[in-house]
């Protein structure tokens, strides 16, 4: 069964006001969440592009200035897990065996 959701556990949380979130929920991006976005640029791990993605296909959304603070690591888990959504199911089979 193919996955359309991954939580990624981060590691430094994301403060709104008195809300602290620790993990995220990536969503499946639909073709609708690429639109205006070159895919290829989000397939290169492009900082802009994963910022005007990661806001659409993110529980709780993601803002843009969540962007600013957030530690490198936590931004790359949530690109990997969008990333690994483009990726056709062969491909990531092929990766895990290897």
């Amino acid at each position: 069964m193919e996955k359309t959701k991954q939580t990624v556990k981060l590691t430094n949380p994301i403060i709104r006001g008195d809300k602290k979130y620790d993990e995220i929920t990536v969503i499946k991006p639909t073709v609708a969440a690429l639109k205006d976005l070159k895919l290829l640029d989000v397939m290169q791990s492009d900082v802009n592009a994963l910022t005007v993605l990661l806001p659409r296909v993110t529980q709780p959304m993601l803002h843009k200035n969540d962007f600013d603070s957030m530690d490198i690591i936590d931004f790359t888990a949530l690109a990997t897990e969008t990333i690994g959504f483009l990726v056709p199911n062969s491909e990531q089979a092929e990766a895990e065996s290897e």
